[in-house]
């Protein structure tokens, strides 16, 4: 009897032994990902959403604010951030002929205090941590309903006639072309005078509809209609016109700014268009915000578009399933970005299928099945810090190792040359110490060297660049050239290679291979 108690006990733990040894291979071989895969988050300003917490901080709150939020992103793995500088025809940055936004100090006009300018802080800040810095901007209002404070001489009361009142906002009237120029001017002014990594609009042009409200734009439309009989043709046109000036301005401004936009999901449904997506989208930009979205990729107007698709795989509306595969086949080329509802998730929800901790990591799951998919773009900061249902802690697990953005041939499709004479030393108390030299030159010079890749390999390993699970850091070329890794086993060897990217993350060729003797 004893003997039989003692086999069963040994067949027990051979077996959980065995689980044990299956669960540890399955950690240990964690697939890594994409290497390259762009992941970002909006950070809105508008009615103090997300950054700053509230009107009227110092500028010590605010910009400590702002530093918390950078370093709880990049430890969930993003590698940019979107952020709203343009709220409704105000400013959250010093050069700028609109004023400072209420949303800063609570009262529109008002410089933060003591005075700094917030694009510049924000933008030195996102690049220290190796983040790109898109500005995103609200192109249509001129103010909010939200709006508490609005200046005697802001635009809407020195330019009335530019503005068309609808649901408790004013906006611009598009139909007018100095309106136009306009906002082609602001974009101007921020590419400019900021080192921005991108200029990015959200999904507001004419108004989403509400019940009982016109737009009374019908004189506009008499007055500038450009041979147009059409009305919903006219506004249409209007808005491809504000596209295509800002593409062509930034292009002519700084041709390596990237422009993209975040339009509503459904661009027409099939129920009215054949070439439309098979769902029942409630508002269509294209017949409700004559926004013609998929023209703008078509025509490379755009360097990526990014259409929110918040709605879950059971929504049966707009499935997001159904949505993501009809922007796979309408991204023409472009860089495709899926916004995510992240806002969404919460326990016990009645939105079908947000109540899921999995309903965010099937939708990434689901993406890089998608080679036309590039990324993703989360609604918004605060959504992920609040961490409901742990989404924070799923992206840290999907997002575990970093990821270069992918670079775009269209802009620049010339990498720099590699690093050259890497050298590597173990230092005391330190770590490991690699030092290197800036690419010989021609054909690129050491100025277009925006960063470098440093990877590290086991002894035997077959380098391979392609593995994210071998980047150790990506290194801003802030003019030292070196880095210590910290990370490494005392018991092993190691190569170590470089790579050198340039502004749009084109990669050089490897360095000489470098082995800690």
């Amino acid at each position: 009897m004893h003997f039989k108690k003692a086999a069963f006990f040994l067949i027990i733990y051979a077996f959980l032994s065995g689980c044990s040894k299956k669960v540890n291979q399955q950690v240990v071989s964690k697939p890594a990902g994409p290497k390259r895969e762009f992941r970002a988050v909006w950070i809105a300003t508008v009615d103090n959403i997300d950054w700053p917490t509230r009107k009227g901080l110092s500028s010590e709150a605010q910009q400590q604010e702002f530093r918390t939020i950078l370093d709880k992103q990049k430890s969930y793995g993003m590698n940019a951030v979107f952020v709203q500088v343009r709220a409704a025809a105000d400013a959250f940055y010093a050069r700028s002929k609109e004023p400072w936004s209420e949303w800063l100090m609570g009262e529109q006009g008002k410089a933060p205090n003591p005075y700094y300018d917030p694009m510049v802080f924000m933008i030195h800040e996102t690049h220290e941590r190796g983040l790109e810095f898109h500005a995103w901007l609200n192109m249509n209002r001129g103010t909010h309903k939200a709006s508490k404070s609005v200046m005697e001489y802001h635009i809407t009361k020195t330019k009335p006639e530019w503005f068309l009142s609808y649901g408790g906002y004013k906006l611009f009237n598009l139909g007018i072309p100095e309106v136009r120029n306009y906002i082609t001017d602001v974009v101007v002014n921020i590419v400019r005078n900021y080192d921005v990594d991108g200029i990015h609009f959200d999904d507001y042009f004419y108004p989403y509809a509400e019940a009982n409200q016109k737009l009374r734009d019908e004189d506009t439309f008499k007055k500038y209609n450009d041979g147009f009989s059409n009305i919903d043709d006219w506004r249409r046109h209007n808005v491809d016109m504000v596209v295509k000036n800002v593409s062509e301005a930034i292009k002519r401004e700084k041709p390596k700014v990237k422009f993209g936009i975040s339009p509503s999901a459904v661009w027409r449904n099939a129920s009215t268009d054949p070439i439309g997506s098979a769902t029942q989208g409630g508002q269509p930009s294209y017949d409700n915000l004559y926004a013609d979205t998929r023209k703008w990729v078509k025509e490379g107007w755009l360097d990526y578009i990014a259409p929110q698709i918040y709605f879950s795989f059971e929504f049966d509306k707009v499935p997001y399933k159904v949505m993501t595969d009809w922007w796979v086949k309408n991204s023409f080329g472009r860089h495709l970005y899926i916004g995510h509802g992240a806002y969404r998730i919460k326990a016990g929800s009645k939105d079908e299928g947000w109540e899921k901790a999995n309903q965010i990591p099937r939708q990434i799951r689901y993406n890089r099945t998608k080679p036309q998919i590039s990324g993703s773009i989360y609604f918004s900061s605060k959504s992920l810090t609040n961490n409901e249902l742990s989404v924070n802690d799923s992206l840290r697990n999907i997002y575990n190792y970093p990821a270069l953005v992918p670079s775009m041939p269209w802009k620049d499709k010339t990498p720099p040359n590699a690093p050259q004479n890497v050298k590597v030393k173990k230092v005391a108390d330190l770590g490991i110490t690699l030092t290197w030299e800036l690419p010989a030159l021609p054909p690129k010079d050491a100025e277009d060297v925006y960063a470098f890749v440093i990877y590290r390999f086991e002894e035997n390993e077959a380098i391979n660049l392609e593995n994210p699970a071998r980047i150790l850091q990506i290194v801003r070329n802030q003019g030292l050239l070196n880095f210590t890794d910290k990370t490494f086993n005392q018991g092993k060897s190691y190569l170590y290679v470089v790579t050198a990217l340039d502004r749009l993350q084109n990669e050089s060729v490897m360095s000489n291979v470098v082995k800690l003797k």
